[in-house]
């Protein structure tokens, strides 16, 4: 299917302030970017590099005053989501070497203190894609999503504790658990067409069968009409604006995903 994603910040900003964005998708196996648009306003030297998980990022120096950001895309992505029920458990010795920090704890995924729970949910289950499947399946049944309930990123200790949380509480969690199988699983970013309420997304992959596969234990069923924007160990990597200095937040943000005709 064909979307156009949008994305609009405003922040109010009481002196120079650096700032690094990840806002632009790119093209890879299950997307393609046809079509972009940034727009920075006022206007402001912007430097482009990649980091060290592939996704593309800006630095600036947002200027005092009211600072707007608008991206948008038109993306090709797919009208469904692979699923790999059989593909089995990645002996970790095959693995890419690209691959392997995403065995690791990390900053919100404290996989090293997960790994009775985890055993304990997918007992029963084969080893590989039917373990991650079993434990999305425990969160959509265990942990409530509810949207707007978190505004800070939380840990995986943290949600599994309070029972609820928002999109990227529901992935930390999930990563975690799944990390403490031995299985490599990432944080991603991005749009999903027919959200509600609709806002910027985060889901995760699992790597089993060798390749990455999509959960997401926000929906009842997956479906099409993803648009990732980043990829990371979890919310830390992944954030789509960090700035330095005193805190700034959005004044404004909207967030908005359409089909549309090639």
């Amino acid at each position: 299917m064909w979307l156009r994603t949008e994305c609009n910040l405003v922040f109010d900003i009481p002196a120079p302030t650096p700032f690094v964005l990840m806002l632009r998708p790119r093209s890879g196996a299950q997307q393609w970017i046809a079509r972009e648009e940034y727009r920075l306003q006022p206007s402001v030297p912007v430097f482009e590099f990649t980091d060290g998980y592939g996704n593309l990022c800006q630095r600036l120096i947002a200027p005092a005053g009211t600072f707007r950001i608008h991206t948008s895309a038109e993306v090709m992505t797919a009208d469904s989501i692979d699923q790999g029920f059989g593909a089995p458990f990645a002996e970790i010795q095959n693995l890419p070497d690209a691959v392997l920090s995403y065995l690791l704890p990390s900053r919100y995924c404290e996989s090293d203190r997960f790994h009775d729970m985890a055993s304990e949910i997918s007992a029963g289950w084969q080893p590989g894609y039917e373990q991650v499947a079993a434990i999305v399946d425990w969160l959509r049944r265990s942990i409530r999503y509810r949207p707007g309930s978190s505004d800070v990123p939380i840990s995986a200790a943290e949600v599994n504790s309070k029972g609820e949380g928002v999109c990227r509480d529901l992935a930390h969690l999930g990563i975690a658990l799944v990390r403490s199988l031995s299985i490599p699983a990432r944080m991603v970013v991005g749009y999903l067409h027919r959200l509600e309420p609709m806002d910027l997304h985060a889901w995760f992959e699992a790597y089993v069968g060798d390749r990455w596969y999509l959960f997401d234990a926000t929906q009842d069923q997956l479906s099409g009409g993803y648009v990732a924007i980043g990829y990371g160990r979890d919310a830390a990597d992944v954030a789509v604006y960090n700035q330095f200095g005193p805190p700034v937040f959005p004044v404004s943000q909207a967030v908005n995903v359409q089909r549309i005709q090639p």
